[in-house]
């Protein structure tokens, strides 16, 4: 049997296995079948887990993040917030408390706001996810339409298109339609995640979501932070901003082009159990 966790952020949801739980199998293989929402777990991904035992007091792990197709992502924002409210239980970490995380994008280290563990365990968390970069990109998709954009990097690559419809439609074309051409696009490579931008006022937007490997989905930490970036670097929001997502809100703080973006939210672990081994 393979123990796990299920936690979510804003819905973006993911499983917590260690590696050690883990040893022997391929974990794309093993991601696909625990990810497969009508015969597995059912999740948006896996976040495979180690402890870095050098660190005092456990406050610091490695992670490897499969999508639920198998593929490997170099960071999830949400899912790495997922991981940190699961180190945090299974710690009993405080208030105050700052836990490192080494993901595939680099160190994130998490700054544990609040903890609500009277019914479940949620717990309030700010993450720095490392300085964005930009760069502006127009996209050309098939019957020659050009879609402007803002190419980000938060450590997973972003296509970020600001949008002025309740729709997020794009030359008259559904949003994930789009984001499909998009995100498969030779113009990336290696694909890239999707988000659609409307402004609400100079301190909110809302997005959309078409991530790599997942598809339309509810939210992302990584997808948040580029949002912010582009529409502040645009000129058009300020700092901090708040980012909605149709799973929930997140916070984003990002004042200087070469400062840290710090992005705020919450974790909940939903479930702990276990899987057949195949």
């Amino acid at each position: 049997m393979i123990p796990f966790t299920k936690a979510n952020a804003c819905g973006n949801d993911f499983l917590i296995v260690t590696e050690d739980a883990a040893a022997g199998h391929d974990w794309a293989e093993l991601t696909r079948r625990l990810c497969s929402r009508n015969t597995g777990v059912g999740a948006d991904g896996v976040e495979f887990f180690a402890w870095n035992d050098s660190q005092p007091h456990k406050k610091a792990g490695r992670i490897r993040l499969h999508n639920a197709d198998g593929s490997i992502a170099e960071i999830s924002g949400n899912g790495t917030r997922c991981v940190a409210a699961w180190m945090a239980e299974a710690i009993g970490a405080k208030p105050g408390d700052t836990l490192e995380i080494e993901t595939d994008a680099g160190l994130r280290r998490c700054h544990v706001n609040a903890i609500h563990d009277k019914s479940g365990y949620t717990v309030e968390i700010t993450t720095g996810m490392g300085v964005p970069k930009l760069t502006p990109r127009t996209v050309t998709i098939p019957g020659g339409v050009q879609v402007p954009g803002t190419e980000v990097s938060t450590g997973n690559p972003h296509f970020v298109i600001v949008v002025d419809n309740a729709d997020f439609a794009v030359d008259g074309q559904r949003w994930q339609s789009i984001g499909q051409q998009i995100c498969g696009h030779p113009d990336f490579p290696y694909q890239t995640n999707v988000e659609f931008a409307r402004v609400l006022s100079p301190s909110e937007i809302e997005i959309r979501i078409f991530e790599r490997g997942v598809g339309p989905t509810t939210s992302s930490g990584t997808g948040t932070s580029a949002s912010a970036a582009a529409v502040i670097s645009q000129g058009l929001v300020r700092s901090p901003l708040r980012v909605i997502a149709p799973g929930g809100a997140q916070t984003v703080q990002w004042d200087a082009t070469d400062a840290e973006l710090q992005l705020t939210g919450s974790a909940t672990l939903i479930a702990r159990g276990e899987t057949w081994e195949e």
